[in-house]
Formats: structure tokens, sequence, C-alpha cells
């Protein structure tokens, strides 16, 4: 390049001679016609690409095996040695490099360009992402709900333990209270939460039930991308990636989810503190333009539980989600409504609420109450020590020397009393019942369950108490006179 430099400074500056030039340097006419016609070398210029006589035979069978590939997992595909050596089978007897540059040439053809879009304030899109937790020391692998509002680039992220209707509800409902307002228009995949089947080669969808009743309460617009095609919700697509990275690097450890959900809340509120490469103000100045375009939150908040009827067993169990959950006993054979939460499940008949567990997320699991069955056990004392429900049911150890002092005092009878104490617990918490247990009962030995329910109940001191005539007018017009001791001493008779 210094030579070439020079050389154009002689000529087309100082004037020398093209002839002298050519004499000191050696150089060809038309290499020094290059250097003036050019700043730089032009480097080599191919004209017209070289013909591949030996490759075009088998050019069709190269894109045949290309197109093929598009249908198995990318790990599985060709690469361009074995497509190489699939062609020396055929019969070719070119160079790997020329294979080589042909493959790339098609690859590179194949690939897809996209459009930019636009981001419109009030628009939202959502997926799932999975990511790894340490959940009471043990490692476990959980969904999370991300929503990204494409215009201001706010996310919301809440861990679930699966992708389900429940917690698809859920991360909405939270999402719309996180963000103060409800998107005009939300992106999805093709989920099969909301999706239930895709018709008309893609075009038209069959909405779930569930995802039905959600856009019926919450009235936003919905859109699913086309088949394989998440770059239409890129933007959340990229915040899952960035939730996994920033929010669940390191492996959080943590005693449960809810304290997992607490700690990810403030991490979205930090977000908006950031600001968009290309944008004057920060996420959250954006998400104020964000919230102007949103549709306002209904004045009822969706209740996001699955709900269906169905019947209790012979055991008192109800079945939901392949898990059982006990109810009191006298609801067995009776119909029960079950709400199924994602963190709760609530049984409930005549409109009123009878039972609440925790979810189960494990299969074939079951969750039993003691107290649903201690009604039964009242009538069937002799299965008390055999009772399933009861198992693992700890105590204090002042209701083992209880049990004992009745059954010892109170012959055939005893257990049976036990249980009846046992089932003050229905109505009083074990905080309540173990001092009147404990300090009371056994201590002035009044353990009968009658006994010790009057240790349940306040005293009040009677010179306290005042009688009060309101809402008895009728009571004013009463006179009581002042007792006079002589009329009781003539009715017994005189005084002694």
């Amino acid at each position: 390049m210094k030579q070439w430099s020079e050389i154009r400074e002689r000529v087309l500056v100082d004037g020398e001679s093209r002839r002298q030039i050519i004499r000191e340097t050696g150089l060809h006419w038309d290499t020094l016609k290059q250097i003036l016609s050019h700043s730089e070398p032009p480097g080599y210029r191919q004209r017209k690409p070289r013909p591949k006589t030996k490759l075009g035979p088998h050019l069709k069978r190269v894109e045949q095996i290309l197109k093929e590939d598009q249908a198995v997992p990318r790990k599985q595909r060709h690469t361009a040695k074995r497509i190489w050596e699939r062609l020396r089978e055929d019969g070719f007897t070119g160079g790997y490099t020329v294979v080589k540059d042909l493959v790339r040439q098609l690859t590179q053809r194949q690939q897809e360009v996209f459009v930019p879009l636009a981001r419109r304030p009030g628009e939202a899109q959502v997926d799932f992402g999975h990511a790894l937790i340490k959940l009471n020391g043990q490692l476990r692998k959980v969904a999370f709900f991300v929503m990204a509002l494409p215009y201001s680039d706010a996310v919301f992220v809440q861990a679930f333990e699966r992708e389900c209707t429940e917690t698809f509800w859920e991360g909405h409902v939270r999402a719309f209270e996180f963000f103060g307002g409800v998107p005009r228009r939300i992106t999805y995949d093709n989920t099969k939460v909301a999706v239930s089947q895709i018709l008309h080669q893609g075009k038209e969808r069959r909405l779930t039930r569930g995802f039905l009743q959600l856009k019926s309460h919450y009235l936003f617009k919905h859109h699913f991308c086309r088949v394989a095609r998440g770059n239409e919700k890129g933007v959340v697509e990229g915040l899952v990636k960035y939730a996994r990275l920033n929010f669940f690097v390191p492996v959080p450890q943590v005693p449960d989810l809810p304290k997992l959900n607490a700690d990810l809340e403030p991490r979205c509120r930090e977000e908006l503190d950031r600001r968009l490469r290309g944008q004057s103000g920060t996420k959250g100045q954006l998400l104020e333009e964000d919230r102007q375009a949103f549709l306002p939150l209904p004045v009822t908040p969706f209740e996001a539980c699955r709900k269906f009827s169905t019947t209790a067993s012979s055991l008192s169990l109800v079945r939901f989600d392949g898990n059982d959950y006990s109810a009191p006993v006298e609801r067995a054979h009776h119909p029960i409504v079950v709400k199924g939460y994602c963190d709760r499940v609530i049984l409930c008949a005549d409109g009123n609420e009878v039972a609440r567990h925790a979810r189960l997320w494990e299969d074939e699991q079951v969750c039993f109450e003691p107290l649903h069955y201690l009604a039964l056990l009242e009538r069937k004392p002799g299965a008390l020590d055999h009772a399933r429900p009861l198992q693992g049911w700890t105590m204090p150890q002042c209701f083992a020397l209880l049990r004992r002092r009745l059954e010892a005092e109170r012959e055939g009878d005893g257990t049976r009393e036990y249980i009846r104490v046992l089932r003050l617990l229905e109505r009083h918490p074990l905080a309540q019942l173990r001092p009147a247990v404990e300090e009371r009962g056994l201590e002035v030995g009044a353990i009968t369950r009658d006994a010790i329910a009057q240790f349940l109940y306040p005293r009040e001191d009677w010179r306290a108490t005042v009688f009060s005539l309101d809402g008895h007018p009728h009571l004013r017009q009463v006179r009581v006179d002042a007792p006079k001791l002589s009329a009781y001493t003539e009715l017994v008779g005189g005084a002694a």
C-alpha cells in the first residue's frame, strides 16, 4: 500500500513520466493503469462464476437433501462433508470445497428475512419459560409466566409449579394488577391452554373454554402466532431468556413458591428504572403511555380457579387433577363443587365452603384433614389407632396423657370420650385447647369433654354486669318493691 500511494503521488501530483515509473519499478502498463485508477488495490474480481461441470448433474440432489433436512431435528441434519460423501457414492468426482460452497450458497438462500414490527402502546405478549430452583433444598424445575409490553419493554414474571389453566389465569390476574390495567391486544403462541385446535391451514383457532372465560372477563383482543413462528412475539421470547439469566441465576434457594414470587415482583419494578436503547425515557416513563392505552381493570376480580361438580366417595374423598382431597364425613356420597386454584383446593357444598387444602402437584397423592374424620371415629372408636387420616398427626404430649387417664377411669368408653375432646378442635384452635387440657383439665381432674369445654369460654365477673333496658321499653313501667324480710319470716313460720 505504501508503494501504491507513492506511485500515485509521483505521477498524479508531481507529474513524473509513466515510462520513468515503469523503468524504476518494473511494473506492467496494465498494473500502472490500475494504480492510477484506484486509490487502493481493488483486489481480485471474478467477472463471471466458474462453471461447475462436475457438480452440475448433482445440483438437484443437493437441493433435495437440504429440503428433506427441514423435516428432521437440527442436530440430525446433513453437514457439507456428509453431503459430499453421499455424492461420491453416486459417482461425483469433484472436491469437498466446491460442495461446501454450494451448500453455503443454498443455505443462505433458504434463510428467512424478517420485517421489523412497530410497537404500539397498550399491547402485550405472553409466554412461559422454565428454570431450575432449589425448593427446600431439593432441585426442581418450575414454569415461570412472563408478560411483556413491547412498547415500554416492561416485564412481569411469576413462578408456578407447571403451565396449566389455573396458572395461566393466575399469571394474567397478577400481571394486570402489576401493570395497573388490561392491555388491549395480547399475543400468544399456540399453547394448549388457550388453543384446542388449529383450523384452516393455521389461519383460525378453536379456543378453549378456559381462555374464553378469561377473555370475556377482561375484554382484551387476542392474537396467535403462526405455527412455529415465535418471532412474531420476539419481545417476550427475548425477555423469557433475560428473566432466566437474570432472575434465576444463581439458582434461587427458597422455602416455597410464594417466597420466590415475592422476590420476583420487586425485581420487575427495578427493571422500570432502566432506559431502552434509542429511547429518551426509562421503561417506567414509557409504561405510563402504555397505561393510557390500557383497558380499565374490572370492578370484580377474575376468580382464577377451575370449577367442576362431583360426588364425595365412601371414604369422604374428592378427586381433582389426579389427586384426592378429604371432605367432612357428613359430605360422603353427597355432591361437592371443587374450586381448584394454583395454590389451593376449596370444596363447597350448598354454596358454602366445607374444606380447604393446599394444592397437590404430584400425581396420585392424598391430602387428609384429620378433623374431617373425628365425627366418624366417635362412632367407630376402635379404628382410632389405625385411621389413615390421623397418621402423622402429631399432638402435644398432654393429649396422650389425657387419653390414658380417660381409658383407665372410663372403662369401655374412654377412647370415645377422648375423641369427643379432640372434636373440640372443630371449633377451637389447638392454641386454646392445649392449655385447657394441660393446665386446667389434667390439674383439677376435669378430663371429660364437657368439663374441658367449660375452660374454653371466657368467664365474666357477675359484679361487672349491668342489665340494660334498651330494646325493652315495656319494662320501664314495671316497679319492683323493696324486699320485706318480715314477710319471709312469716312464711317460714316465724324466727327460729
